[in-house]
């Protein structure tokens, strides 16, 4: 069976960024929060630099950016998942669909790997995150997708 290299490469992405998603949940507790507090420090630093003001208590910030961390990377698989599923073929209401129930599956997936790495949990409030981010990954990419086709159709009919 030969697998066109669009099909190929659209799935290669999907399973490099869950392995992504993976690692960054395999790690120990201190090592995710070094992770994000080193974060957390450059975008205070940045903030500081520009504002000329002192940022003294950054725990909302480590909070907010832990956060978006996990809508960010349901975001870009739901994205990823859709382009693969428009690769294969599928469109419409089953993509979609099938894109949102293998991302909240996946994000309950991870948050039950959690429990089983030393410091880390599992959060329920982190799968709804999780799911908000594939929703709105969802709705961006049909968003692109729609201006992409319209753009195509407009050339053609020039």
């Amino acid at each position: 069976m030969n697998i066109p290299f669009k099909q190929w490469s659209a799935w290669t992405l999907v399973l490099f960024w869950m392995g992504v998603i993976f690692y960054l949940s395999h790690q120990p507790a201190d090592e995710s929060s070094a992770l994000s507090s080193g974060i957390v420090e450059q975008i205070i630093a940045f903030f500081e630099t520009i504002t000329r003001k002192s940022f003294s208590d950054a725990d909302w910030m480590h909070y907010f950016i832990r956060k978006g961390a996990h809508l960010f990377a349901y975001f870009l698989l739901a994205i990823l998942l859709m382009h693969a599923w428009l690769q294969t073929g599928w469109r419409g209401a089953k993509q979609i669909i099938v894109t949102l129930i293998m991302c909240v599956l996946y994000a309950t997936s991870d948050e039950i790997h959690q429990l089983f790495i030393p410091g880390r949990s599992g959060e329920v409030t982190d799968v709804i995150i999780d799911s908000v981010g594939a929703s709105i990954g969802i709705l961006t990419f049909l968003i692109i997708h729609k201006i992409v086709l319209l753009i195509q159709k407009h050339k053609k009919s020039t």
